[in-house]
């Protein structure tokens, strides 16, 4: 029993020293890999910043062809419209 009462916390002191071992390389990988997240992540966001240009040349474009569209749609239903008044009266 008294072998077992002076074995045991050395036991106990090396199992602990090899989590915190572990721990430490967890760690290590851990902060590796957020680094290479955060690159991939500045990278997309580049990317997409590049790309606000022309998303904003066709949010102007396509604002262009709906006013158009909303002038023809205008003009076709004013000719309707005269059409059947000037024939009901």
């Amino acid at each position: 029993m008294e072998m077992l009462k002076e074995v045991l916390p050395i036991f106990i002191y090396i199992l602990l020293i090899a989590l915190l071992i572990i721990g430490i390389i967890i760690g290590i990988k851990l902060i590796i890999t957020m680094n290479k997240v955060e690159r991939i992540v500045d990278n997309v966001e580049n990317k997409v910043n590049s790309l606000n240009g022309l998303f904003n040349i066709i949010e102007v474009t396509s604002g262009k062809i709906t006013g158009v569209y909303e002038r023809v749609i205008d003009f076709v239903s004013g000719i309707i419209d005269r059409l059947f008044i000037g024939k009901g009266n």
